[in-house]
Order: structure tokens, then sequence, then C-alpha cells
């Protein structure tokens, strides 16, 4: 029965078959540490596959590069021998929800995340911390000392003579910061679906370097915008006030999205009311006139109070015939020149109307249509040349813009109307992260959003408000560094981010009164945590009697059936969100995923009756305990017993 291998990925050896499959011939067999034969790339006939292609030592590139690169780079591939262990007392719905929240370093998550949910996350959405010239709370392995810097930068000698005349000790912030986000993204694209997005929020420290940052690791061509969030204007500022923070945008494939023909639209600000009061002041007319003039005034006031934004505002006509919204500033001349040219009458003095110099932007045949929908408007007389009619009520939806305002003290309050006085810098703000989640989601009402620097969980909260405003089902995974925070009731702020979540989902059932409906608003918490196996690679002079017998199992004493179940999901790469059943077979507990996609035993004693009984079941998968067997017999038995009864299931051992 073959064994699972119970770490993380090695993305080294994916890359390598991914080479493989492209350059067959530069792939061979090398021994590693231990001896034993290991594939490896023969980098002289890959520089002879790419030809001149191939940079080579000091020559000069276009690149974004720091000190300690290649080790952050090198942290991406390596693999780790961790587990998320579940924490059901902190979670909410922990049998059904599909949402997770993940307690623990979000480099170690993220590659425990590599199997489950590669190629699956739709949205991306982080706000990493911003570079204020500090150590980082995440210190990571390659994370340098001001010393070391100074040295590998070329600033001081070994011996700590200074080699320039001033010291860039900022620099090496930037270069932490650099180190700590690049592994990261790289990893975490991985995870995007081909029709993925990653949307990062920046300050200005980083906001140059993170968009270098994410041209390397998504390409240019995936950029899609860099939208501009003003939140509000600082009034002390010395020359210019900088209120304004980045919402930096990367599709994971953007030639696929075209190809896809995708369009993010949202709906405009203020619609329904608009055509509810042009309603009401066509109804009530005086006169044209009169209704006109009322329009225009209401328009001008709700604009002016924020309630509507100009794709309403611009429809400030009222049409003569029916009084619906209209704009008729559209150009309908062709652009350029040459194009078609036929006589359009008017409809009124039947003469030839003004043709336009450069043609007409329709053929006769579409221009006929347009006119017999009134889609055209003509002036007084044929001298004015027409021009393009839409109406409001058939333009809901709108192009988001890349700049917007909208006061982060909303954001804060929200936090202090839910949470109580907390104190937590700037929240994100729910509502923002809704807006751009419903916009860049579309019609994926059941796609997976992942946020990886989750603070105080303000995406968990913007998707079960997003869900339960549209119907959707979106599923969150949210990850967050148990940092400490000063508060009497809390010790980390993933404490504050559990409970949050707890009273966001309280909050947004009460709101819209949907307690009980087919709303997901749990989570199930899961921390980042040591192997469940034991060390089995101690030397027998380390061991001591007592320690004996702990080393003949695989598995540390103080570990549950569902820390084993979740360490063999992600192995697997099963969606960590599935519904887990506790069942009782043959006298034993058993946990079924997912109605079957797996059952797992890791009961002690276990005989061929339990073994018989979960192989009628035909699970999908099903895995055993290795020292959990009754006898040797038992366990040569399974496999048996398995291609007898369940010849489909993948049967494993850990």
């Amino acid at each position: 029965m073959d064994k699972l291998k119970m770490h993380s990925p090695d993305l080294t050896q994916r890359n390598i078959e991914q080479i493989a499959e492209l350059f067959p011939t530069v792939v061979t067999e090398t021994l590693d540490a231990d001896g034993n034969p290991a594939r490896a790339v023969d980098f002289d006939a890959l520089r002879q596959e790419l030809s001149d292609h191939v940079v080579e030592g000091p020559q000069e590139r276009y690149q974004l590069d720091w000190p300690g690169k290649r080790a952050a780079a090198f942290a991406a591939n390596a693999p780790i021998a961790k587990t998320l262990r579940p924490m059901r007392e902190e979670s909410v719905d922990f049998d059904t929800t599909k949402n997770l929240f993940i307690e623990g370093d979000n480099l170690d998550a993220l590659k425990l995340l590599q199997e489950s949910f590669l190629g699956k996350i739709k949205v991306i959405y982080i706000d990493p911390p911003y570079n204020t010239g500090n150590d980082f709370v995440y210190e990571d392995d390659f994370a340098e000392s001001s010393a070391d810097y100074l040295t590998r930068s070329g600033q001081k000698s070994e011996t700590g003579d200074r080699l320039v005349a001033n010291t860039e000790a900022n620099g090496r912030f930037h270069s932490d910061w650099l180190s700590m986000m690049y592994p990261r993204l790289k990893l975490a694209r991985g995870l995007l679906t081909d029709d993925g997005i990653i949307v990062a929020s920046i300050g200005d420290d980083e906001h140059a370097n993170l968009r270098l940052l994410l041209d390397q690791v998504f390409g240019p061509e995936n950029f899609i915008s860099d939208v501009v969030w003003q939140g509000g204007r600082k009034n002390d500022s010395r020359y210019v006030s900088n209120g304004a923070d980045y919402m930096l945008i990367y599709a994971r494939n953007e030639m696929h999205l075209s190809e896809l023909g995708v369009r993010w639209r949202e709906p405009k600000v203020g619609l329904d009311a608009a055509l509810t009061k042009a309603a009401s002041i066509w109804s009530t007319r005086q006169s044209e006139a009169e209704a006109s003039l009322q329009w225009k005034a209401w328009l001008k006031s709700k604009k002016t109070a924020g309630e509507i934004t100009d794709s309403v505002a611009r429809y400030d006509q009222l049409q003569s015939e029916t009084g619906r919204p209209m704009n008729t500033y559209g150009n309908i001349t062709w652009p350029g020149r040459g194009g078609p040219t036929y006589e359009v009458l008017h409809p009124t003095t039947r003469e030839p109307v003004s043709l336009p110099k450069t043609g007409w932007r329709f053929q006769k045949d579409e221009m006929d249509r347009r006119m017999a929908a009134g889609q055209i408007w003509f002036g007084s007389d044929e001298t004015a040349i027409p021009r393009g009619i839409s109406f409001l009520d058939e333009t809901s939806e709108q192009v988001a813009i890349s700049v917007f305002e909208q006061d982060r003290k909303a954001a804060s309050t929200d936090m202090r109307n839910l949470m109580g006085e907390i104190a937590f810098e700037n929240p994100k703000d729910r509502r923002v992260l809704a807006r751009w989640l419903r916009l860049v989601t579309g019609a994926e009402k059941d796609a997976v959003v992942l946020d990886f620097f989750a603070g105080s969980g303000s995406t968990g909260h913007a998707v079960m408000s997003l869900n339960a405003a549209d119907g959707g089902h979106r599923r969150y995974i949210l990850v967050q560094l148990d940092e400490a925070v000063r508060h009497p009731d809390y010790d980390t702020i993933a404490d504050v981010a559990r409970e949050r979540l707890r009273r966001a989902g309280a909050q947004v059932q009460r709101e819209t009164g949907l307690e009980g409906a087919d709303l997901d608003v749990g989570f199930r918490s899961l921390r980042v945590a040591t192997t469940n196996m034991a060390d089995t690679l101690t030397t027998a002079d380390d061991l001591v009697q007592a320690a004996l017998s702990e080393a003949v199992g695989s598995v540390k004493p103080d570990r549950t059936d569902e820390d084993l179940l979740f360490q063999v999901l992600l192995d697997w790469g099963l969606d960590l969100g599935e519904p887990i059943a506790v069942e009782d077979v043959a006298a034993r507990r058993v946990l079924s995923v997912a109605d079957g996609a797996l059952i797992a035993c890791f009961a002690e004693k276990v005989t061929d009756a339990v073994v018989r009984e979960i192989a009628t079941r035909h699970p999908l998968r099903a895995v055993f305990l290795d020292a959990g067997f009754a006898t040797d017999a038992a366990r040569i038995n399974a496999e048996q017993i398995f291609r007898e009864v369940s010849p489909e299931t993948d049967v494993k051992a850990i």
C-alpha cells in the first residue's frame, strides 16, 4: 500500500516537469544529496535549445533586482514539512461551511494550498503591510540584518569598512519588503484560474516597486489598471495632499480574458432613483419646457450630493414623445475619412440633411433601423448634422473608472460599530472591496476569493455582504499571521479577524433578513503547524528507551484524526472546504469527506471486516493509518479486499 508524502509540493520539481514538456532532451538524471536518482536540467543543453536568447553572466538586462532576490526565489520553491490543523472551537458551522480562515505565516499557507487550490482562485485581493521603514513581522529566513545588507549591496566591506560616502540604510527595508513579497506573489500566481485576477492595494512608499514586481511575476502584458483611491484630504500637508492609495490590477492571462470576451461592467449609481424621478416629473408636467427644467435641476442637485455620477447626469434631456431620459451627444460621423455616403432626409422638412465630410458611421440599412427606433436626433431643420440618441433605461451598466473617491473614515466607523473600540488602524473598506469583487467576478457567483494579508477580515465581510446582495455563493480564503495585538480581549490580529467574521456574518443575516437562508456566513478555522508525522529520522544514539515506542508510530501523539485528515486533504489536493461527516463503521470511527470522495480511518486495530465495510461504499479514495491495522496480515489483506470489492478506489496509508 503506497504512503502519502505528507509535505508541501516541491515546486522546483514541478518546474522541471514543465521544462521537460517543452524540451524533453534537456532533462536528465542525477543523484540527490542522499544518493538517490533525481531529475535535473542540463543547462548546457537548455542553452543550446534557446540558441541566442540566453543572457549570460554580467550582461546588462532590464529587470528589477535587489539584494536577497535569489534567496527569496528559492524560498518560494522549497517544500515544507508543515500542515494545517483544524480549530473547530474557533470556527462557525465547521462541518458545512466552505469558507476558510487560516492562522499562520502566509508563505507557509500558500505552499500548503498549492495542491488543493492550484488554478482554482478567481480573485486574489491583498493589502500587504506598507513599508514604513521598520522591520517586518514576517521574518523569513532570508531577511537580512542591516550589516548583512550593507555588505551584500557593496556599501561596506566584509570587515565593516564603509565603501561609499552615504549608506542607504533605507534600502535594506525596500529589499526586505521585496524579498517578503516576491515568493508570496510567485506562489499566489499559480493559484489563479486562467481568467483570474489579482488586486493589490499599496501606498506611495512601495507603489513603484510593487508595480515592477508584479510586472516581473505576472508579466507587463497582463497589467489591467492602476486604480487611484482618493480616501481623504490632508490639509496639514506641506506641498500636496497625498491622500491616495493605489490598487494594482493584473490578470493571470489577459489574452485569455480577451478571447473570452470578458468586459467588466457595474451598475450605474442612482439609476433606479433617476428613472423613478423622471417618470414622476413627466407624469405631472405642465409643459415639456417645465419638465426639462425640473429634470436638469434634479440631476444637478443629486450629482453635487454624490448620489449619482456623470454616467447618469449626462442624460439631461427628456424625449418629447415619452419623457424618457436621453442623451443626444452621440457622434454618428465616420472616424477619419472614407465613410459611407448616402442621402438622409430630415423627418420634418423632408430635405436632405448636411452630409458629414467624413461620411456616416453606419451603413444605410443600420441608419434606417436606428431612425425607425427613434435613436437618431435631428435639429430643427436639415442644416444641423444628426446625432445619436442613447436612453438611460437602455444602458444600466457602466465601465469603472481608474480614479474614485471614498472617505476611509467610513471603514473605521463600521469597525467601531461592529467591534467596539479596537485599536486597528486603517481597516479595509468592505464596500470598496465588495464593489471590485462584484466587478471582477461578474456572473461567476461561485468564485473563490483569496486574501493572504487578511488583517481584520474585511475581505470575508465583503464576500458575505456581496452574496447576500445578489444571491451568490462566493467563497473566501483568508490568511492572517498570529501577530500580537494590544487588547484585553484578543491576543492576536487573527483573533480579532475571527471575531469580526462571526459578528459580520450575524450582522449580514440580520440586516438582510436572511437568517436560516442559503447564505454561508461560517468559516472553517485552520492554523499552520508542524507536520503530524513524527520525526523517524532520529538516530539510535539520540533515542532514549521511553521514546523508542513513540518512534515506531508515524504520527505525533498529540494529533487527532481530524488533524490527520486535513494533512491528507492537502496531500491529495482535495478541497479543504468539502463537508465532513463522522461515521461509525464496524465499531471504528471514520471520517467521510464530500459524500465518499474520501473515507479516512485512523483508528487502531483495524480488521478485515472494517476494511471490507469501507470498500463496499466504493469511495474514490481511502486512507488508513499504517500502524493502525490489527496485524501485518490485515494490512496486506486491505489492498486485496479493495482490489476485489472496489478496484476503482485509490488506497493509501500514512
